[in-house]
């Protein structure tokens, strides 16, 4: 990797008096646009959420989720990055950032927390801490059993990575051990979880990792109103 790919131009966005901003990266069809309707599905009973995805050229996954009616449409936004997806959300994150604040001003500021989808990107996609306060990294096991092992930025430093498609491992040859060995060891303690959408819906896991960073959060920012 080279530095090119380390450097993150912005700075954290300061966190008090806003929502949570969650961003989902990985690969090509390792099935982020499922985990993110899957969270909505898991979590829109206890949590006010909202989504911008990222595409290229369309707003297939905003429509995606519509037709699942994963959320209300006005919570659900898309944006265009008209160029690689690791440009609208590391180097240029101006479009993500206005979606994002349309999205909380539309719903006066209630919002817990914003997912946001990247488009399909390679391993040292990782989204800017200027956009997202944490990250999730998806890969899925039809990608080979070695990827964890090649590391990558996306892989290594997201706060949470997900192999997904588990159910697919024998067909495809993978040995879910070696991933799991090869993940822990990249990450250096950081944590993985292992996923089948087909076999567990609602992604359990991955929602229970959320809520926890969501608690975090508003902790948080409750020691912080305290000390204000």
């Amino acid at each position: 990797m080279g530095a090119h790919h380390e450097h993150d131009p912005h700075e954290a966005a300061p966190a008090h008096g806003r929502a949570l901003r969650l961003g989902i990266g990985g690969p090509v069809g390792s099935g982020k646009t499922a985990l993110t309707a899957a969270l909505c599905r898991a979590l829109r009973d206890e949590l006010e959420l909202a989504v911008v995805t990222n595409d290229i050229y369309t707003t297939e996954d905003a429509d995606f989720l519509r037709r699942e009616a994963v959320l209300a449409d006005d919570r659900i936004t898309a944006v265009r990055t008209g160029a690689c997806p690791h440009t609208a959300i590391r180097d240029d994150i101006s479009a993500n950032l206005d979606a994002v604040e349309e999205l909380e001003e539309r719903h006066g500021g209630t919002l817990d927390l914003v997912i946001m989808e990247s488009g399909g990107d390679n391993l040292t996609a990782l989204f800017s801490k200027g956009l997202a306060d944490r990250q999730i990294f998806v890969l899925d096991v039809a990608g080979g059993d070695d990827v964890p092992r090649k590391g990558g930025l996306g892989v290594a430093a997201a706060d949470l990575l997900v192999v997904n498609k588990t159910d697919l491992a024998a067909m495809v040859g993978s040995d879910l051990d070696l991933m799991a060995r090869d993940a822990a060891r990249v990450r250096e303690g950081r944590p993985v979880a292992f996923t089948s959408l087909r076999e567990h819906p609602g992604a359990p896991e991955v929602a229970g990792w959320v809520r926890g960073v969501v608690r975090a959060a508003r902790a948080h920012g409750r020691a912080h109103a305290n000390a204000s």
